[in-house]
């Protein structure tokens, strides 16, 4: 008997949940309308009186704290279902947890909320933002097999797997004959994917100083080498393009200087071998 309020407790805090996981849901696709919005017409930002990245940091910060609410409920429950179990294992009736679910399906959901559960904030909403990828391009370092160099190409995501943790890209440009010609596809970890600067908002964006080794898109081409930054775009000219000299790249003896667009400028990954 004593152990009915529990289960009271336990089946309260699990329609909170789902409550918590509704009101992520709209706000995430809220927060996708702003993308494909920003996407498609990145002019609107500099109209006078625009809020439109003011909404959308309004909406993740509103992700967040839904996110950490999720977070804090779910281990309420886990106490919860901790303390029933303990009763159940010093002399009272076991309790069925099945009666109190009601069904086969919504055990294996309070599985999988566990499992959602057990994972950081930190990555949560860091699997939230590849998913929020869908559709833009972004850098990618593709796996070769026996090679002692890192190739980086510019390609477009199609899929991000929350489970797997693998996001599906496309490689935009056709191969040659040798490679078979075509677009071609690739499955690659979260590691291999760096998301590149949102175009639509240079002041937001993270500054390399002169000096600073990143890794670029090199002019004409969809690939990104490592480079040496010269100049940092100036924000008070509009000018959004970094002076860089790439590695390898060298004319009669010298390194040129070429401008990249800022959103073609990434940080160089640790370890990155050219």
């Amino acid at each position: 008997m004593s152990s009915m309020p529990d289960i009271t407790g336990l089946l309260k805090n699990t329609e909170k949940l789902d409550r918590l996981r509704k009101e992520q849901e709209e706000v995430l696709v809220e927060i996708n309308k702003m993308h494909k919005k920003l996407q498609s017409t990145p002019e609107v930002v500099e109209m006078p009186g625009d809020t439109s990245l003011s909404k959308l940091k309004l909406l993740y910060i509103q992700a967040k704290e839904l996110s950490e609410s999720e977070v804090t409920v779910s281990n309420i429950r886990l106490t919860q279902l901790d303390s029933l179990l303990l009763s159940g294992s010093t002399g009272q009736q076991p309790i069925k947890l099945e009666v109190a679910e009601g069904n086969d399906q919504k055990r294996k959901r309070m599985k999988m909320e566990s499992d959602v559960t057990s994972v950081p904030p930190s990555m949560r909403n860091q699997i939230e933002a590849y998913t929020s990828l869908r559709g833009e391009q972004v850098a990618a370092k593709l796996i070769a097999g026996d090679s002692d160099k890192d190739e980086w190409l510019v390609v477009k995501v199609i899929h991000f797997d929350r489970e797997t943790k693998e996001v599906e890209v496309l490689d935009e440009e056709p191969g040659d004959d040798e490679e078979g010609g075509g677009q071609r596809t690739y499955k690659l970890p979260m590691s291999c994917i760096l998301p590149f600067p949102k175009r639509n908002d240079p002041s937001n964006t993270q500054e390399f100083l002169p000096g600073k080794h990143v890794l670029a898109v090199y002019p004409g081409t969809t690939a990104l080498y490592k480079a040496t930054v010269i100049s940092t775009p100036r924000k008070s000219h509009h000018d959004t393009r970094y002076l860089l000299e790439f590695d390898d790249d060298e004319e009669d003896g010298v390194l040129p200087q070429r401008t990249v667009p800022f959103h073609n400028v990434v940080a160089l990954p640790e370890g990155h071998r050219q």
